[in-house]
């Protein structure tokens, strides 16, 4: 059951991706979506398993490296947090397989698309599914080199090349950093496996090693480039940018990038590698500040932005945030939690969104619609309780998840634990805002699109519709479905073989302004978004005028693109053109391989004279070279 559950995404990828122009797009389609369909069914009976029966195993598919003492196995390691990810990624992901029918079917390139929607869903598998570093590694590059395929599908769009361009190099900065931090676990540890590791790792928390002329702690300075792995695949902020710009791809895409797959694999790592995290309190302090952080920026930037899919990656990159200060205060089962009910809202709102796209023929710019919502009100339903499970609203999903992220930070008892929580009710308020902006301008208000008629706005096909209905449950019922499970009293024995938890969970009842403060800030919301964006919009109109430096400064995303291009790419322009220029061109190229051949040529030119046809011409040129061997015997 473990090796289909891995293995038949990879099979629907090979039969689609080679095999598509004899199968035909509509069979690649039902046959990689049956494939990923019958992998999700067989995770939730692992789930199951190990569930009631405390199920966990781990099997040897091959062995990979055998040198010496060290040993690397490529296997299928199952317990709680890998089943968990498993349900998370493969069904979510059999969903999108689905919804992708119906929206990619005017596309040319359907059995490709599907190809590599299976492909990224099996290097996810294959990370989580891991039991060791090495093998998590080749997943998540994996997961890599797919989203840059999938976010630069439609190739011949300039944008679309620039964004997968984009995402595939900062990724490179956090990976390198991860890739360091197995180097040093290798190094000092003798070994990559997970149990090996996480064992030793108690007996070296005292260690001392000069890294860049710096003496740091081994287990900090691991879990550091560690993070700087998670932060590039997460989007955490000063790896975040590669995020917003990823919705070049087809939407489907940034349904399956932003819920379940690869933003949440930073989120996981940080999670499998409690054993060692724990053990350093100044990396769990990075961890919870960088999580903050980002959690704030992302919502500040959601406020301004007008296209609709580029709110909604703002708001993934906020709810990461969640997730790792959630991890950083350590509650690393709440971060689980909140990963698992963000993955069925976050995906609705994406299909949503692509439904509306779909409906407005292509349009994304959120102030070219508005007044739509009777003319297509499954749509409209089902992105209102996107946004409700989002921001927090009370009994749906991201209420359970996202109230006990704040109140675990507010029980640590910290400094940084209290300031987290602040943080979270801050940003609460934010996502409330940018969310029924999002809504109210999208369906609400006048009817703004001049390119497309009001008649022709429709609702989208049932192939997209059925499994966003299905996501909307998801959102729905997740928390109070799970609760329990996942950060119940009990809790801590169904995660017991798979997080440490070094200091004990605490589940004291927290303050009831604690309890309250983040719903009311939710609910009054709602009236005062409707008011600003609908029923007033002078207000919001004259504020910005009156604040045009802090609109811009939001607008331009806090300006972290244009200092990256001062900083780091204008620089490097400049160098790879003088390199190309002076060094290859004037250089290399001049008394290289283009000098040689002009050499080449002057000597044919000038040897040519001595093929005159004439025979004492021949014999004066043998007499010559006679002479010259001759005077050399006699010399030497």
């Amino acid at each position: 059951m473990e090796y289909a559950i891995v293995l038949l995404p990879l099979l629907g990828s090979i039969i689609s991706g080679f095999f598509g122009k004899r199968l035909g797009a509509k069979s690649c389609q039902i046959l990689t979506s049956s494939f990923v369909s019958i992998s999700a069914i067989l995770s939730f009976f692992i789930f199951y398993d190990v569930l009631t029966q405390d199920y966990s195993s781990n099997k040897l598919i091959f062995t990979w490296i055998s040198s010496g003492s060290f040993h690397v196995n490529w296997s299928i390691n199952i317990d709680p947090l890998t089943s968990v990810m498993l349900v998370v990624v493969s069904l979510i992901s059999s969903i999108i397989h689905f919804y992708s029918i119906g929206y990619m079917d005017d596309d040319p390139h359907k059995a490709r698309f599907m190809a590599y929607l299976s492909l990224f869903t099996f290097a996810m598998l294959t990370l989580v599914t891991a039991d060791n570093f090495l093998q998590l590694y080749f997943g998540w590059e994996g997961v890599g080199l797919c989203s840059y395929l999938l976010i630069g599908f439609w190739y011949k769009k300039p944008s679309a090349n620039a964004a997968a361009i984009k995402a595939f190099i900062v990724n490179r900065v956090g990976d390198f950093g991860f890739a360091i931090g197995i180097f040093l676990i290798f190094f000092f540890y003798g070994t990559v496996n997970y149990d090996e590791v996480f064992q030793q790792t108690p007996l070296l928390i005292q260690k001392q090693v000069i890294f860049l002329g710096i003496e740091f702690n081994l287990i900090t300075l691991i879990c550091l480039l560690l993070f700087l792995g998670a932060m590039g695949k997460s989007a955490q902020i000063l790896l975040h940018t590669w995020l917003p710009d990823a919705m070049e791809g087809p939407t489907p895409v940034s349904a399956l990038i932003h819920a379940a797959t690869m933003v949440t694999a930073g989120v996981f790592l940080v999670v499998r590698c409690s054993p060692i995290f724990e053990y350093s309190q100044v990396a769990l302090n990075v961890v919870t500040a960088v999580g903050m952080t980002t959690a704030f920026f992302a919502a500040t930037v959601a406020l301004v932005q007008n296209d609709i899919k580029k709110i909604i990656a703002y708001s993934t990159c906020s709810q990461l945030g969640y997730m790792f200060f959630a991890a950083g205060v350590g509650a690393y089962h709440v971060a689980i939690f909140h990963l698992f009910t963000h993955a069925f809202f976050k995906a609705l709102l994406f299909l949503g969104s692509g439904c509306v796209i779909h409906s407005f023929n292509n349009e994304q710019d959120i102030r070219s619609m508005g007044g739509v919502w009777r003319k297509i009100p499954f749509t409209y339903v089902l992105m209102i309780i996107g946004v409700l499970a989002l921001t927090g609203f009370p009994f749906l999903s991201g209420y359970y998840s996202k109230e006990a992220i704040i109140e675990f930070a507010y029980l640590r008892g910290s400094t940084i634990g209290y300031f987290a929580s602040a943080v979270g009710i801050s940003t609460a308020l934010l996502t409330a805002i940018y969310s029924w902006r999002l809504i109210f301008k999208t369906f609400h208000g006048k009817y703004n699109n001049e390119e497309n008629n009001l008649s022709s706005i429709h609702e989208s096909p049932l192939t997209m519709l059925i499994p966003s209905c299905l996501l909307a449950i998801g959102a729905i019922l997740t928390g109070i479905l799970f609760k329990e499970m996942f950060i119940g009293y009990d809790s801590s024995q169904f995660w017991s073989s798979s997080i440490l938890f070094l200091q004990s969970i605490q589940h004291d009842r927290p303050p009831f302004w604690l309890l309250v403060i983040t719903p009311t800030v939710v609910i009054i919301t709602i009236p005062i978004a409707y008011y600003l964006f609908v029923a007033n919009e002078k207000i919001l109109k004259n504020f910005v005028l009156k604040n045009q430096v802090i609109y811009n400064f939001l607008v331009n995303k806090w300006y972290f693109d244009e200092l990256y291009n001062f900083i780091f790419v204008e620089p490097l322009k400049k160098i790879g053109l003088f390199f190309w220029k002076k060094g290859d061109i004037n250089t290399i190229d001049r008394y290289g391989p283009d000098g040689l051949s002009r050499l080449v040529k002057i000597i044919s030119d000038k040897a040519v004279h001595f093929q005159s046809g004439y025979l004492y011409h021949y014999a004066f040129v043998m007499l010559i070279g006679f002479s010259i061997l001759l005077t050399y015997l006699i010399l030497y």
